[in-house]
């Protein structure tokens, strides 16, 4: 494929899950959350019982969605790899911070963009401290930063990722006792569009990421380090077509998709250093670990354990901030909270420091 025939895939790519994004919120997914990484993790950590805040409790089938569309597409395309063995713990840890830094802000990069799209001014700060992230990644990058290689292992390791989604499915479609749900009218958790769209949204997507590689990360990365715009093209072309659909619903429908501003905003706060911080935190780890959250999920989907371990500690993460007070609300961050987001930047940073300068010095 030429470049210009990839930048266009990547484009119409982006449109359509832009569109995608804006519906499910119109069919019953939170405001600005058609679709957010981190919250859907942290809301199935909580289904699993691995967290106790009833108000985000919750199977996303958008998840479950992004991997199997990831794992099918790749088999179908011959790209499947089950591979890993780089550094593993160190990326369960990298996952872990990024999931902080994300719940500090209230979303990942993927909802950043939505909450842009629907007027949310708080978000700006979000990105200017995401952008400053990758800026630090970049740099680390520059100087050689490398968590070594990866190996090729059993077909059956890659696979166990995938197969886990469909347990996770089941769990949902059958709803055991054990399995917690958000009450109706409790939480954001309680908010979801049916189960069929909402898996086969997370298909799509799935399969559009792993065809055009869509990370924003690594988008703004290449901006940087190559001047090669194809992949944050993609994001901008989400950006404008969940815009451009919250504009038509908001004017169609007696409810309000765009509202432009700062305060009264779904599930956002207006403390906009620590939503910069936040998202400082989850730049900088998400250079390191080689992607985003939601290209994480797609390269698990392909057969690499190594993403799926970052997911792991993304999920982890999640159950920790829940369970110790770390993550925000729309009330702002938490003491405990910005502890956790100080204490992961030093973290990345030495983790970035350790796998640099002395290896250089070695």
């Amino acid at each position: 494929m030429n470049l210009k025939k990839e930048k266009t895939t990547i484009i119409l790519a982006g449109i359509l899950i832009g569109i995608l994004s804006a519906l499910l919120v119109y069919l019953g997914n939170p405001s600005n959350m058609g679709f957010c990484i981190a919250c859907f993790l942290r809301d199935t950590s909580g289904a699993l019982g691995l967290h106790s805040a009833a108000a985000v409790q919750y199977i996303r089938p958008e998840i479950i969605g992004l991997v199997l569309g990831s794992f099918i597409l790749a088999c179908c395309r011959k790209e499947f790899s089950s591979r890993g063995g780089s550094a593993p713990l160190t990326r369960f840890l990298l996952g872990f911070f990024v999931m902080i830094g994300c719940l500090m802000f209230l979303g990942c990069p993927f909802r950043m963009i939505l909450r842009l799209a629907g007027g949310d001014s708080n978000a700006v700060f979000g990105l200017a401290g995401f952008i400053c992230g990758i800026l630090a990644g970049v740099f680390f990058l520059s100087k050689g930063f490398s968590l070594k290689r990866t190996y090729r292992l059993p077909a059956l390791e890659g696979r166990l990722f995938a197969g886990l989604e469909v347990v996770f499915l089941i769990l949902l479609i059958a709803a055991p006792s054990f399995i917690h749900f958000t009450e109706a009218g409790g939480g954001p958790g309680a908010k979801h569009a049916g189960l069929m769209i909402s898996l086969g949204a997370g298909l799509i997507v799935g399969a559009l990421a792993q065809r055009t590689r869509l990370c924003m990360v690594g988008g703004i990365r290449d901006a940087v380090l190559f001047r090669e715009w194809k992949l944050l093209a993609g994001f901008l072309a989400i950006l404008a077509s969940a815009l451009i659909c919250n504009l038509i619903l908001t004017a169609a429908t007696p409810d309000t998709y765009f509202k432009l501003g700062m305060d009264g905003q779904a599930v956002a706060h207006t403390d906009g250093l620590w939503n910069g911080l936040g998202m400082l935190l989850t730049g900088f780890g998400c250079v390191l670990l080689g992607g985003c959250p939601l290209r994480q999920l797609v390269l698990a989907g392909e057969g690499n354990s190594d993403s799926a371990i970052a997911v792991l500690g993304l999920m982890a993460g999640a159950a920790f901030a829940h369970n110790f007070g770390l993550a925000s609300s729309g009330e702002g961050p938490t003491g405990n909270g910005k502890i956790g987001v100080l204490i992961g930047i030093a973290v990345v940073l030495a983790i970035a420091c350790m796998n640099t300068f002395r290896k250089e010095k070695a």
